[in-house]
């Protein structure tokens, strides 16, 4: 954690503003919040709404992530956190909402240089790498469906990929002239895995049931597409699939049996939505 961040934090039980001195998070009406050796800060309110990721599942995202099969949605947000980040002479704050290893928020502050980086997860696991995925990112355990320990205002960018999403929240720790840079799958995404490895669907209206949840906060102002295809061998598809949600639906021994009946390689669509939202004028 960086002393640098914690003005952007706040207490999740008060409210109050924080400081940090030496390895401890303070506010003014006595909680306080040590550093895990790790480096990052548990700032959860009580118990956690959902499961957080297990040990397993970030180490399966890392390896996946590492290989690199999923580096053009990592550049194409970064170009579009480059394009649409306020231009004041403030960068401020970029917060990465349940985001996990810090991969993507990594490539989006090398675009951003003057700014500070804050990534919220609920899985301690995943704070312990994002607390060394980048100088500039300070890693907070939290959950992302409670309130978010951050002041009105806090972000000029705020970053959700494949990640829960609260829209109001969203809307009250980005400031005026910030910008909300939002992936989410498409239906096709990994479409030749969904059936044969038993995987979660996308939700063919997901684009537009998100745009109804996010109308009465934001303004939606750009929307792209990323595409491609991964080749994927038979030791990186279990990555892929315990790496997410995809993990907690998984029968013993049935995943390897599987990926055993697939071609080797096995080519795999990669289509994902990038959107941009900004507070109304």
């Amino acid at each position: 954690m960086r002393k640098e961040a914690a003005r952007y934090l706040r207490c999740p039980h008060c409210s109050g503003t924080v400081t940090m001195a030496g390895n401890t998070l303070r506010c003014a009406e006595g909680h306080s919040f040590d550093m895990a050796k790790q480096g990052y800060v548990n700032l959860l309110r009580g118990a956690a709404k959902f499961s957080a990721d297990t040990a397993e599942m970030v180490a399966a995202r890392s390896d996946f992530l590492a290989a690199g099969h999923y580096a053009p949605i990592a550049e194409s947000l970064a170009a579009l956190a480059r394009e649409t980040a306020p231009a004041s002479g403030d960068a401020g704050c970029v917060v990465d909402i349940g985001g996990g290893t810090g991969y993507y928020h990594a490539r989006v502050m090398s675009e951003l240089p003057d700014a500070e980086g804050i990534l919220l997860d609920i899985s301690k696991f995943a704070a312990r790498r994002a607390a060394r995925a980048h100088p500039r990112i300070s890693a907070v355990v939290a959950d992302a469906w409670d309130r978010l320990p951050f002041g009105d205002g806090a972000a000029s960018v705020v970053l959700n990929v494949f990640a829960p999403r609260n829209p109001a929240e969203l809307r009250r720790i980005l400031r005026p002239d910030g910008v909300l840079l939002v992936v989410t799958p498409q239906p096709g995404h990994l479409r030749e895995l969904v059936d044969a490895l038993g995987l979660l669907r996308v939700d063919e209206q997901k684009d537009e049931r998100l745009a109804d949840r996010f109308a009465a906060h934001f303004t939606e102002t750009a929307r792209t597409a990323t595409r491609g295809t991964m080749t994927l061998d038979h030791q990186t598809l279990p990555q892929l699939v315990r790496m997410g949600p995809n993990a907690w639906h998984q029968l013993d021994g049935q995943l390897e049996e599987r990926i055993a009946r697939l071609p080797e390689p096995c080519e795999v669509t990669l289509t994902v939505t990038l959107t941009a939202y900004r507070p109304p004028t």
